[in-house]
């Protein structure tokens, strides 16, 4: 990350650095203009891919030189190879898509790991604004009213959470963020963080996977330092 670039950088696009390893092949879902892709291209080297439904974002992509094609995530999963990354990312879109949960199955059938971020319906803005206002919010995490946003499946943290059980996922690293602040690490298993956080990270990976489907490898490692931690 350079000097110049590092008040500019959304926290959990910070954190997503943090969490994939140097060099790894990585998918962006929605990848929007790329400026993750970018920045883990950059700071990251890693062999990065785009997948982004919107024309001017691709555009954009490839002014970047990134290598991005366009597609439907509702769609378009199903054509990628099984295995053929080292992580999945979809930051911010899950809660856009028509189909979350084949989405979410498709991530980790692409990758050894999907790492997904989405705002936190549960979180305590939102319940006082339902219930105080009886309106939709709208908040740092839920900027646009409710007659323009893409967000058309938003769920809870505790939604979430059911849906990997469903899956049989593993929660490998996991982080929540408030405001504009840093992220800070949560267990998400604490009823309380389900009122605290209002936007959530987590890093997944299926139960008993190993290293790109090998039955040789051992179990893929959770991330030190990552879950619980602090």
């Amino acid at each position: 990350m350079t000097p110049n670039s590092q008040n500019k950088v959304r926290e959990d696009f910070r954190e997503i650095l943090r969490l994939v390893r140097p060099g790894s092949r990585v998918l962006d879902v929605g990848c929007g203009e790329g400026a993750l892709l970018d920045l883990l291209s950059h700071d990251k080297q890693v062999d990065g891919r785009g997948l982004e439904i919107s024309a001017s974002g691709v555009a954009a992509c490839m002014a970047r030189g990134l290598s991005v094609v366009q597609g439907d995530a509702d769609l378009d999963l199903d054509h990628f190879p099984d295995r053929s990354f080292d992580y999945a990312v979809l930051s911010q879109t899950l809660q856009a898509t028509r189909h979350p949960r084949h989405v979410l199955d498709e991530l980790l059938r692409i990758a050894d790991r999907a790492i997904v971020s989405f705002p936190n319906f549960g979180h305590w803005r939102v319940r006082w604004s339902l219930l105080s206002r009886g309106r939709m919010p709208e908040t740092k995490a839920l900027p646009m009213p409710w007659w323009s946003t893409p967000n058309i499946h938003l769920c809870t943290l505790a939604d979430f959470l059911a849906l990997t059980a469903e899956l049989n996922l593993r929660v490998d690293a996991c982080a929540a963020f408030a405001g504009s602040g840093p992220a800070r690490p949560m267990n998400p298993a604490s009823a309380l963080e389900n009122w605290r956080a209002e936007s959530c990270l987590f890093m997944l990976s299926r139960n008993g996977a190993t290293a790109h489907g090998k039955s040789s490898d051992k179990e893929l490692p959770p991330v030190s330092g990552d879950l619980f931690d602090g």
